[in-house]
């Protein structure tokens, strides 16, 4: 499928010409609740959108308004470890694009490796590591954008100020670090956490790098935030569980929808 049928699939669905584009990761899809939405339309009804297998992830596509602007989220993302390659994962960030978006505010869910930082902390992403084994724009050139997309800025550094200023106003503690992508769908062992965390990694997930890579291609502006749900410290290891995880993104969930809601209410 192209992106011009699925651009013509939600066209006839809503009018709305979106400023900015949101990613809702696991167990953030609550977020929603602040969009005022116009229109819901799920992925099935969307070509070329897959629909997701992991259960927190909805599957929807929400056109609307958030702080008065014109906005479409993704309510629920794709990830490789779904037995899907990286063109069809990042496939939405185009279409997102395509219908208007200039910006892409992109979240997820976390494991933590600094040794200072707690479960339930709001991140903002600065870097990230792209070790999940592929990269979406292996292949044939599908983008008006650069074929080698130029990543020194991934992370925009004026949207990076913003959130920091909407943080301390609102007394949000907000960390920033470097997010490392990997492909799971199995959590780390502990070698692995030393190794990642030598390398540079704050925390590490299984999204976000390969939409953020698409986005830049795209010439998107792009905001990357995570809630840490586990600690990953390889000397003080401690099981994790699924239902655990997303018990900590809900509980963070409103700090992190406040900042979200601050960054676009004074986005220029």
């Amino acid at each position: 499928m192209t992106v011009a049928a699925a651009v013509q699939a939600i066209r006839a669905r809503t009018g709305l010409t979106p400023e900015v584009a949101i990613i809702l990761g696991t167990g953030l899809g609550a977020l929603a609740e602040a969009i005022q939405i116009e229109v819901a339309i799920p992925y099935a009804e969307i070509p070329g959108f897959l629909v997701p297998t992991v259960e927190s992830h909805a599957g929807r596509l929400l056109c609307g308004t958030l702080e008065r602007r014109p906005v479409v989220a993704m309510q629920g993302r794709f990830h490789r470890y779904e037995g899907y390659d990286l063109d069809a994962v990042t496939f939405p960030v185009r279409v997102l694009r395509a219908l208007g978006a200039e910006t892409l505010i992109v979240s997820n869910a976390s494991g933590g490796m600094h040794p200072e930082w707690a479960a339930g902390d709001v991140v903002l992403l600065a870097d990230h590591l792209n070790f999940i084994g592929d990269n979406p724009l292996v292949g044939p050139h599908r983008s008006a954008g650069p074929r080698f997309p130029d990543m020194t800025a991934a992370y925009d550094a004026g949207l990076r100020t913003l959130a920091r200023a909407v943080a301390l106003e609102q007394g949000i503690t907000l960390r920033e670090g470097t997010y490392v992508a990997v492909a799971g769908p199995n959590l780390e062992t502990r070698a692995e956490y030393r190794l990642l965390r030598a390398w540079g990694a704050d925390l590490v997930g299984m999204s976000t790098a390969p939409e953020v890579i698409v986005a830049r291609q795209e010439g998107m502006r792009v905001l990357g935030l995570s809630i840490i749900t586990d600690l990953c410290l390889p000397d003080a290891l401690e099981p994790a569980t699924v239902e655990r995880i997303l018990a900590v993104a809900r509980g963070a969930e409103p700090r992190l929808a406040a900042l979200v809601r601050g960054v676009v209410h004074r986005l220029n």
